[in-house]
Parts: C-alpha cells; structure tokens; sequence
C-alpha cells in the first residue's frame, strides 16, 4: 500500500530532481556529439597520412580513449537519472490505480 505521504514524497521527487536529470542528459548529448569534434581534432594532426591512417590513428589515442570513457560515465549518469524518475513516476501511477479501485469501493 502506497500511502500519500509516499506518493508526494514521489512527486517533490519528480520537481526537485528535474534540473540535475536535465544537466545529465545535456552532459550525455555534448560528449557524445564531442566525440566527433575530438576525432576530427586528432585526425588533422597527421594532414599527409592517408584517411584511414589518420581515423586508426585518432581511435587509438589516448586522448580518445578518455573520452570513451567520458561517454560511458555521461551516459551512465544520464540513464540513473532516468531509472530513478521512472522509478518515482511508476510509485505515482501505482497510487493513482490504487486511489481509484479505493473510490470505486474495490479496495
């Protein structure tokens, strides 16, 4: 049984963790767009490599390499985010059937 101090709590929930689910999926969406800006920034590097050289290049540097990692970590926070708020919206929702089948004298 979900009780209506549980439901608000959910709801505060929802409204307070808003911005940081935002900044997360903002942080999510700049690395990942990023990653091609980095790659192009290595690549350019080795102007008189041939292309494919120049992309195995920029794929094996470091520098890419810590960026995949920054992706990993953006994404994860970004899909916490979500998990959390779907977590809190599914609580609503459970209090609403709940609220309702008691109204409706099935509870």
């Amino acid at each position: 049984m979900i009780t209506d101090e549980e439901a608000e709590r959910a709801v505060d929930y929802l409204r307070d963790s808003a911005p940081k689910a935002a900044q997360a999926r903002a942080n999510k969406e700049y690395v990942s767009e990023f990653r091609k800006v980095l790659k192009a920034q290595i690549m350019r590097e080795n102007p008189s490599d041939p292309i494919g050289t120049q992309e195995a290049k920029a794929y094996s540097d470091p520098r890419y390499q810590a960026h995949l990692q920054a992706i990993k970590e953006a994404v994860e926070a970004d899909a916490h985010a979500v998990f959390l708020r779907d977590a809190a919206q599914a609580r609503i929702d459970a209090w609403r059937s709940q609220e309702s089948s008691r109204r409706a004298g099935l509870a």
